[in-house]
C-alpha cells in the first residue's frame, strides 16, 4: 500500500544525499522514479537535485502554482513510476500537500518528501506544518549540533557571521547563510536563552 513520507531536518543533514540514493535504489532494480524539487532553490542549477557530496539527478521543477497531480499524472502518462521523489518539500504550499496525499491515495504511487521542518526564526514552513499534519510516516534525517548534541534548529547568519532575527521565511543559501544547532544553542545564538513563557 502507497504512503505520504515526511523525511524532515535540519539544514546540512543530507536530505539530498538519503532522497538521491533511495531513487537510485529503485532504479538499479529496473523501477523508474519521478523527482521533482522547488523552482526557487537553484542552487544546484535548474531543474537539479544535489547533494554537497558529489551526486545529484535532473529533476522536474515545482512552483507555490504547481498542480502536482496534474503533473505526476502526465508523467505516469509516459510510463510506469515506482515512486515520487520531492526535494525541498518545505517550499509547498498545503494544497500541494493534499495533492500529493491524492497521489498516494488515489494513484496507489508512494511519495517521499524531504525538506526542512522549521525556519531559522523556530517557525513551520506552510508545507511542513500540512506534511507533519497528515503523512502516513515521518522520519527524521538527523544531524549535529557543533556540541555534539542533535541539531533541530537553524541559524541565520550575514556575510560577516552575525545571527539575523527577523527577515523573510525563504531566503536560499547553504553553509555560508545557515548553521544547524540543537535547541540549546539556537537559543543562545537567538538571545533567548533565559526566555520563559
Amino acid at each position: 500500500m502507497a504512503k505520504l513520507f515526511f523525511n524532515y531536518s535540519t539544514m546540512n543533514a543530507g536530505k539530498s544525499t538519503v532522497l538521491l540514493q533511495a531513487s537510485h535504489n529503485y532504479r538499479e532494480h529496473g523501477m523508474d522514479t519521478y523527482l521533482l524539487t522547488a523552482r526557487v532553490d537553484g542552487r544546484a542549477g535548474k531543474g537539479r537535485i544535489a547533494s554537497r557530496i558529489g551526486i545529484g539527478s535532473e529533476a522536474d521543477m515545482f512552483d507555490g502554482d504547481s498542480d502536482l497531480f496534474a503533473m505526476i499524472k502526465a508523467r505516469l502518462g509516459r510510463g510506469p513510476v515506482a515512486c515520487v521523489f520531492v526535494d525541498e518539500a518545505q517550499f509547498l504550499q498545503p494544497a500541494q500537500v493534499w495533492q500529493l496525499a491524492c497521489v498516494v491515495d488515489d494513484l496507489n504511487l508512494p511519495v517521499l518528501c524531504y525538506g526542512l521542518r522549521v525556519d531559522f526564526r523556530g517557525e513551520l514552513f506552510p508545507g511542513s506544518a500540512t506534511l507533519l499534519a497528515i503523512s502516513d510516516e515521518m522520519r527524521e534525517v538527523r544531524t549535529i549540533c557543533r556540541c555534539g548534541r542533535k541539531a533541530t534548529m537553524v541559524i541565520r547568519q550575514d556575510d560577516q557571521g552575525r545571527v539575523i532575527h527577523q527577515g523573510a521565511q525563504v531566503q536560499i543559501g547553504g553553509n555560508e547563510t545557515y548553521v544547524s544547532l540543537c535547541r540549546r544553542h539556537w537559543r543562545e545564538a537567538m538571545g533567548e536563552k533565559g526566555k520563559t513563557q
